[in-house]
């Protein structure tokens, strides 16, 4: 017996519904980019206060 494209569209459907391995990768790949995030966010204000002091440094040599 044939199954129709429908059929199979259907239970293609819901086995991807049932499976949970790639929710398990996305929340990793959102930590990921939060992470990635903060880190940029943390590295901008530090640029600053480094430069500024690595110009202080400078001055006094």
């Amino acid at each position: 017996m044939k199954s129709t494209p429908t059929a199979r569209f259907s239970a293609t459907a819901s086995r991807l519904l049932r499976d949970r391995r790639g929710v398990t990768a996305i929340e990793y790949g959102l930590i990921a980019a939060m992470i990635a995030v903060a880190i940029i966010g943390i590295l901008g204000a530090l640029g600053a206060q480094l430069k500024a002091t690595f110009q202080s440094v400078n001055s006094a040599l």
